[in-house]
């Protein structure tokens, strides 16, 4: 025994080892590219910036700011006051030598490491309570043959590795930091701090609004802890039957032979706090912007230049997404109808997988984050990085569906360049062009999605086929061990008897 838990020491002393050096040679490349990214203008991208992530933009609305003008003015800037306050006075320090807006650059790469630094602890949390559902399952060597794969590090450098994650750093994007809230929500979630995941959730709302439809994910979490297997197998391990009739008196309870308590339980308090908290966060928010935005139009004025540009999609520009063309091509009268219907899309997905995923809230908000990047008005590449690195987080359960999102990753980066070249600086394309590689990308990423869930659902009912031959197997053995004990206490009292 002691043996094996030094060799199992030394393993995770050289995985620990390895993962620093990748985290390390991650931050390196980032920070070459960034000293040569005028070479690179990848600033100017569609894929990249977006009117809401753009930082030209934010540095147009704080230089309006430091004007004595509403960094609303004009349709240049959309975000959050906060953010402009706290990125507007890098943006304005510039150094000779130096590349422009270097200073936010070195802040997008803080929080790309912070971030995965938390899928790594998140990824160790969730693997750790899946490994113990699996043992109080009885399922031993599956649990071992999941440690194999340590998903919180694979995760990690998926993140920190992944082109789009690269990209959407260097090409001064805000994402990061959009999706520096979002993970530290989730990771407030896993470990149970309500109060983390309620500032993260309400920072990850206030800066993109489509966060909001995590709250679902997050309170499953806090209530029910990481994911588990389904709760079915529980409740058919809750009892060890020795007969056929579970009413006969020789059914058992667990509890009676050591078995663990049923782990499926609701816990309130936790969920209750993280309400409080949220409500407060969003008060303190809420009064931070007020008096951000007291001399440009109040609140009011903030929730129609953000969160209405978001929801009516004013600006057309091309991106990544498919809304833009649509409501291009759309009549006036027709429009707000479409509004509804796309956005309400995202709303009507929710209930259902709630229903189907609520023993895996983690993978639901997996789910959730890739379903809001896809039909969201003005997706990047960064909200696609996020979802991707956490697709490593389930290797063990979707090791086949991380070659598929390399696919993904393969298409747009090869395709989408090429395509924007042909329809705007040549000239030899028009904008159908780019949608149809906008289109082929939103069906590559719901083919993600629906065989990542369809794969899930196969692994617990793969869990239960194994639970359930376990069981039968018991059942035998317990039937065997009857029989032989009824033998010999036949032949004993036959003995006697002669005797």
């Amino acid at each position: 025994m002691e043996q094996e838990q030094k060799k199992k020491k030394k393993k995770e002393q050289q995985e620990a080892s390895w993962y620093w050096i990748w985290l390390i040679g991650s931050v390196t490349f980032r920070l070459i590219l960034i000293y040569f990214s005028k070479n690179l203008n990848l600033a100017s991208r569609p894929e990249i910036s977006t009117p809401l992530t753009s930082l030209r933009r934010l540095a147009e609305g704080y230089w309006l700011k430091q004007s004595s003008m509403s960094p609303y003015a004009g349709s240049m800037y959309h975000g959050s006051p906060l953010l402009l306050s706290l990125l507007g006075p890098l943006t304005a320090k510039r150094f000779e030598g130096q590349p422009d807006h270097i200073l936010c650059s070195l802040v997008f790469v803080i929080a790309d490491v912070v971030n995965a630094m938390l899928i790594r602890a998140i990824g160790r949390n969730l693997q750790n309570a899946y490994s113990q559902s699996l043992k109080s399952l009885d399922l031993v060597k599956l649990s071992k043959k999941s440690e194999i794969l340590p998903s919180g590090d694979i995760a990690a450098l998926l993140y920190l590795w992944n082109p789009f994650t690269i990209v959407a750093c260097v090409g001064l994007s805000t994402s990061p930091v959009e999706n520096l809230a979002i993970i530290l929500s989730l990771y407030g979630a896993c470990r149970r701090l309500a109060p983390l995941a309620a500032f993260g959730w309400v920072m990850a709302t206030h800066l993109s609004l489509y966060p909001a439809i995590l709250i679902i994910p997050v309170i499953l979490l806090l209530g029910y802890g990481p994911d588990t297997p389904p709760r079915k197998l529980f409740l058919q391990r809750r009892y060890v039957e020795v007969g056929d009739n579970p009413s006969n008196d020789r059914y058992q309870p667990e509890e009676e032979v050591g078995r663990p308590e049923l782990p499926y339980v609701f816990s309130w308090r936790p969920v209750i706090h993280f309400l409080f908290w949220t409500s407060l966060w969003s008060v303190y928010v809420l009064v931070l912007c007020g008096v951000s935005v007291k001399q440009y139009g109040g609140l009011s004025e903030l929730f129609k230049r953000t969160y209405g540009f978001m929801l009516t999609v004013q600006d057309l520009s091309p991106n990544m997404g498919v809304l833009w063309y649509f409501f291009a091509e759309v009549f006036d009268f027709f429009r707000n109808f479409f509004l509804i219907v796309f956005h309400g899309n995202i709303l009507f997905m929710i209930l259902p997988l709630a229903i189907r995923l609520k023993h895996r809230p983690f993978f639901m908000a997996f789910v959730y984050i890739a379903i809001s990047s896809m039909l969201k008005s003005y997706p990047s590449v960064g909200d696609s990085a996020l979802y991707l690195g956490l697709l490593g987080l389930f290797v063990n359960e979707l090791a086949g569906k991380l070659a598929a999102s390399l696919l993904l990753q393969t298409y747009l980066d090869m395709v989408c360049p090429v395509m924007h070249n042909l329809w705007i600086w040549r000239g030899t394309g028009n904008a159908n062009f780019y949608f149809a590689t906008a289109m082929g990308y939103a069906c590559l990423q719901i083919l993600l999605v629906v065989e990542s869930v369809s794969a899930i659902l196969n692994h617990d009912r793969t869990l239960r086929k194994l639970s359930t031959t376990k069981s039968d197997t018991h059942k035998i053995y317990s039937g065997l061990a009857a029989m032989a004990f009824l033998i010999l206490y036949s032949q004993r009292r036959s003995c006697k008897a002669q005797l």
